[in-house]
């Protein structure tokens, strides 16, 4: 059932039918008129009474007679629904509560204003690994991706990709025929991509789900194929480019985007001696390595950890003289009136050298960063009361360095402990 908001949303930006007297309202264009709804307390829904048009196209800096056309296609909105929905296909928009929230949140107002999708809605929350790379990846590739996307289903963790031949396909394959979940970004035809044999099977057993921008029947485009790589990244929780070519391509377009946001997830990168140059490049950009060994379980800790040592690791190698020795660095006084005094300033001259941090200080920053990525994962396990022990060895993690972890959330009251006995448990908001 579609709310009053989506329905004018569908009206404004979607394609219905044949080509219309008027383009539907570009994303730029949607996001003019969000605004001034927001500015004046109104939601979209509030523009299915013609009273507001005139005022919103003024407002919005759009055509008024142009969005009253677009407004107008109530009939052509209805034969639409219904031929989507006797294919299984569903549409959701910005304003829906299960729109994925981290489209919201990675993409702000660039993130799409419509979404067609086909299987399990539970999936829109997201999560998991990207798999992506060449249409045309080599053997090695291929059998790389396999095993990866295998080792994903028996972690439970979702693989996300974009459906198109090559490396998209076959992690998506891959995962499903391992008994895993997959989402897939389509840029285009996603009502014929949803009835192959395949993928029928995977959404009839709640394992798969297929959405997409673009109308159900859309063409390729190769704008559309760039413009939905930057949903594959914000969907997922990590990415792992296979194969790139160098500065040309999708899979190029796609990480180099990623890899420059200001808060992006870790992007992967495969290497061995048969990588494409693109591969070496992404390293050089900023993308993290593949680890060569994989855990048996709690891959998705793991993956925020190598991603976290690897920053760190980079950093520290990076770092200039002036990263490495404070500038100005405290110390007492060696003389005997001094000795409880207060703390001075090292000067120039001084013949005291300066304090270097202890090890201990460094492993404690470092420890706080990687805290911050694990503490997802900590939650996620905490959704009902467990012991230090037992969650030690759900994740596969050291107990005392668990430990660690455990006090921290405690003290940020992420966590709580209950006693008799003594097991931890999220606190819920």
């Amino acid at each position: 059932m579609l709310t009053e908001d989506t329905k004018a949303i569908i009206l404004l930006c979607g394609v219905l039918g044949k080509k219309a007297s008027v383009n539907p309202l570009s994303q730029t264009e949607y996001t003019k008129l969000v605004h001034w709804l927001m500015e004046n307390k109104l939601r979209p829904a509030s523009l299915l009474d013609p009273g507001y048009i005139k005022d919103a196209a003024s407002g919005s800096g759009l055509e008024e007679n142009r969005l009253n056309i677009l407004l107008g296609r109530g009939t052509q909105l209805g034969f639409a629904v219904e031929n989507w929905q006797r294919n299984g296909i569903w549409v959701i928009s910005r304003s829906d509560s299960d729109y994925p929230a981290r489209y919201k949140k990675h993409l702000k107002d660039k993130a799409p204003a419509l979404l067609f999708g086909v299987g399990e809605r539970f999936l829109l929350h997201g999560g998991g690994l990207a798999m992506v790379g060449s249409r045309n990846v080599d053997a090695t590739g291929e059998s790389f991706t396999r095993q990866v996307a295998v080792c994903c289903a028996h972690n439970l963790l979702p693989v996300v990709s974009g459906g198109a031949r090559g490396v998209d396909q076959v992690s998506m394959e891959s995962a499903l025929g391992a008994g895993g979940t997959a989402i897939g970004i389509m840029a285009d035809n996603l009502l014929k991509k949803s009835l192959g044999k395949n993928f029928r099977k995977a959404i009839a057993a709640r394992r798969l789900l297929l959405i997409s921008p673009y109308h159900p029947e859309a063409p390729f485009k190769g704008w559309a194929a760039m413009g939905r790589n930057k949903l594959i990244y914000a969907m997922a929780d990590f990415a792992l480019v296979v194969s790139s070519d160098h500065n040309k391509g999708g899979t190029w377009a796609g990480a180099t985007e990623e890899l420059k946001r200001k808060v992006s997830i870790p992007v992967f990168v495969r290497i061995d001696d048969t990588i494409p140059t693109g591969n070496k490049k992404l390293l050089e950009a900023g993308a993290v390595q593949w680890p060569e060994k994989l855990p048996s379980k709690n891959l998705s800790a793991f993956l925020y950890a190598a991603a976290q040592s690897f920053v760190d690791r980079k950093a520290q190698e990076n770092a200039t003289l002036f990263d490495q020795v404070p500038q100005t660095v405290e110390f007492r006084s060696n003389e005997k009136d001094n000795e409880t005094g207060p703390v001075s300033k090292a000067r120039p001259g001084n013949d005291t050298p300066p304090e270097t941090p202890e090890p201990e200080e460094e492993s404690s920053q470092s420890v706080t960063k990687v805290y911050d990525l694990v503490l997802p994962v900590l939650l996620k396990s905490l959704s009902s009361p467990l012991s230090a022990s037992d969650l030690a060895e759900t994740l596969d993690l050291e107990k005392k360095q668990l430990n660690i972890w455990l006090q921290r959330a405690l003290a940020d009251n992420k966590i709580k402990k209950l006693s008799r006995p003594v097991r931890y448990e999220r606190v819920e908001r």
